[in-house]
């Protein structure tokens, strides 16, 4: 009777957190989309020189910095409805822009439209996960909202690498900005209505007067400065994947007997991340909730990334060097999850409005700084290479700093123990 009453709580708790994650994934469409074609189709939109390409992939992340603390604030007072509402309907707007629009300085308002709408889903997603979740099921409901709303990039990156070269980005723009509009009713359906402080004052609770000084405790810095590190790292794949097809690869590529482009190949291999990602995220999450904690899963996965990323530069066999970048988004997908996680245990234990606003905003800076850096070197001799290089150097350094046995202590979690002895 008790493991049935456990498994109804279990599901009662999925739903807000399954909830939220859809409505997320759909409002990706576009975002992912404009990562596999727009550093190949510039010019249709009216930009005039590839820097243009690297501001517009980064404006999004770098609005949210100001942003999210004040979406953080805003939630405290707003309904979780309210805040997804506006979220989908400025995604919504933005998307269609993508088809109504040229030229660089009115895309850059539309991407920072998408980055204040992302600020109001990534920051109620967090919050979802953080209330409805303990010690024993952290890991497996991140995961889970992790997997499911990276469907939306699958979509995004796989029919849009497809589809833009056959009919245009603003045809495919428009149809992902009206898909986008299923997520109102099922916002208006579904999520309460409730502002935060009505129906989870138990969490309120927990954000101290003193929260401020909070974000300079060890273990909170800590998952912050990994965050911004591992995103930035993550979006150097993402952005100049097509490229370094295009870099490897100049002559025309025919796959298990079928032509394919540089942004066909890349959206493929790309899109299978989030077409795995609703398994392998739930797995690797419920797997580091068990009793040797998160730690030794996540230094392996680090280097694995650093593995893979050394090898991306070179020329290697078409299909070995396939299957080093699944292997890398493979290996993304679990860092993701856990990392994640451990930002949710810290929170948890903490303040858990200022610590997830913190690595939100730390995550946010690393992928606005991602493309940016990334395009203004690679106009540099073998830019791309040591840009690679030095990603997976620094996917080393991380791993080694959160070994699991430069502290015994340290070997256990998820726990607010370890953060507990800590402080």
């Amino acid at each position: 009777m008790n493991f049935t009453a456990s498994e109804d709580q279990l599901r009662k708790n999925q739903r807000p957190v399954t909830i939220i994650a859809v409505v997320t994934a759909l409002c990706l469409l576009g975002d992912s989309m404009l990562y596999i074609v727009l550093p190949i189709y510039w010019k249709e939109v009216g930009l005039n020189a590839l820097w243009e390409v690297g501001v517009l992939l980064s404006i999004n992340r770098f609005i949210r910095l100001p942003m999210t603390p004040l979406i953080g604030l805003l939630y405290k007072r707003m309904s979780l409805r309210t805040g997804l509402i506006l979220a989908i309907l400025l995604a919504v707007a933005t998307t269609i822009g993508y088809s109504l629009f040229k030229g660089f300085i009115i895309w850059l308002v539309l991407r920072s439209l998408w980055g204040i709408a992302w600020s109001f889903l990534r920051m109620g997603g967090y919050l979802t996960v953080i209330r409805y979740s303990d010690d024993t099921n952290r890991g497996h409901l991140m995961g889970r909202y992790n997997g499911i709303f990276r469907l939306g990039s699958l979509v995004g990156m796989l029919i849009g690498g497809v589809l833009v070269p056959l009919v245009g980005m603003p045809i495919v723009s428009i149809a992902f900005g009206v898909f986008m509009l299923l997520g109102l009713p099922y916002v208006a359906v579904y999520i309460s209505g409730a502002k935060a402080n009505q129906s989870d004052v138990s969490l309120l609770r927990k954000e101290r007067i003193d929260n401020r000084a909070v974000i300079w405790k060890k273990p909170v810095l800590k998952i912050v400065a990994t965050g911004l590190f591992v995103y930035l790292l993550q979006t150097v794949l993402s952005v100049t994947l097509s490229l370094q097809i295009e870099t490897n690869y100049p002559q025309p590529m025919t796959l298990i007997g079928i032509a394919v482009t540089s942004t066909m190949l890349s959206g493929v291999l790309q899109s299978a991340r989030w077409g795995w990602e609703p398994f392998l995220a739930s797995w690797i999450g419920l797997r580091s909730d068990g009793s040797k904690g998160r730690l030794p899963l996540f230094g392996f996965t680090l280097i694995c990334s650093a593995v893979g990323y050394a090898l991306v530069p070179w020329q290697l066999p078409i299909y070995l060097w396939c299957t080093i970048i699944l292997l890398i988004l493979a290996a993304s997908t679990a860092v993701s999850t856990l990392m994640d996680a451990l930002a949710s245990d810290v929170a948890r234990f903490s303040s858990v409005v200022t610590v997830m606003t913190a690595y939100s905003v730390a995550t946010d800076m690393g992928s606005a700084l991602g493309p940016m850096l990334v395009y203004l070197a690679v106009s540099l001799p073998n830019g791309i290479t040591y840009i690679y290089l030095g990603s997976a150097l620094i996917f080393l350094l991380i791993a080694l700093w959160y070994r699991p046995n430069v502290k015994p202590k340290m070997n256990v979690l998820p726990s607010e123990r370890d953060l507990a002895k800590t402080e």
